[in-house]
């Protein structure tokens, strides 16, 4: 029959063929116009730059304390997300239990929380006065607000929930019989996790560790609002920028184009899962 193909019997439907060729302009004039909003800021950045005196500002000490520990902070709070959002991301996926769905809306509140709101949360949670922050001072005479651990917690509040959602879709995707293939041969539900759900879902754990960690390092407002800004122990590079804007606009550039660099590079460590066209 006409615009089928037998072969063996069989009908093979017809292959569907990509549109391509002209654009439509009420979709060219758009999208162009979104994609030069995007690109116009980043270009501006880099022409603003002043590339003459970039090496004297990027090899001040105050910006290489700075970058210190916003590298210290945003790799031990990509630590803590590890630990407790793998779990948190597998209970999500494999558990069926009332709530599941609140639970999973709850832990990815902080993504569309404002960040200011995030770090006072934080403070009536963990500060000196806080619900559980009061228990930690009077018992342990522990104090997290304006520490570099606090700095930690309150990247690690806003960075953890990306990593939960890249643990949990590749969760989904990833075949469940083969657990339960480890489970018909005498492996516990841990040995089982250890053993065969952690490598098949290392690429996910990896990109979620990526985005997470690169969250953590561009946070402020948490940051500022939790932890405070103070040079050498809670200043991070975006509180850095934020204070030579008000006095030295052309430091502020230079550190802005750090934090550019970096994510440019987090964008290129993850090009194969982010990047590639199916």
């Amino acid at each position: 029959m006409p615009g089928k193909t037998v072969t063996g019997g069989a009908a093979r439907p017809p292959r569907v063929r990509r549109l391509r060729g002209s654009v439509p302009v009420p979709l060219l004039l758009p999208a162009l116009l979104g994609l030069a909003f995007l690109v116009l800021p980043l270009v501006a950045l880099l022409v603003r730059t002043p590339w003459s005196s970039l090496p004297e500002q990027l090899t001040s000490a105050e910006v290489w304390e700075a970058l210190r520990l916003s590298l210290v902070c945003a790799t031990l709070a990509t630590a803590v997300s590890l630990v407790l959002g793998v779990p948190l991301a597998w209970l999500l996926a494999r558990v069926d239990f009332p709530g599941r769905g609140l639970v999973r809306a709850l832990v990815t509140l902080p993504l569309v929380l404002p960040p200011v709101v995030g770090g006072v949360a934080l403070l009536m949670a963990l500060g000196r006065n806080g619900v559980v922050g009061r228990l930690l001072d009077d018992w342990f005479g522990l104090t997290l607000p304006f520490t570099t651990a606090g700095v930690v917690i309150a990247e690690a509040f806003v960075a953890m929930p990306f990593l939960v959602i890249s643990v949990e879709g590749t969760l989904r995707a990833a075949d469940p019989r083969y657990e339960e293939a480890a489970a018909t041969l005498g492996a516990s539900r841990f040995t089982a996790f250890r053993r065969v759900t952690l490598p098949l879902i290392a690429p996910g754990i990896a990109a979620g560790a990526v985005l997470a960690w690169a969250r953590a390092l561009g946070e402020f407002g948490a940051t500022i609002t939790f932890a405070g800004n103070f040079p050498g122990r809670t200043q991070t590079m975006p509180l850095a920028v934020y204070l030579a804007l008000q006095s030295d606009p052309a430091a502020a550039i230079s550190l802005s184009l750090v934090l550019l660099a970096v994510s440019v590079a987090v964008l290129a460590g993850l090009r194969d899962r982010w990047m590639t066209a199916s």
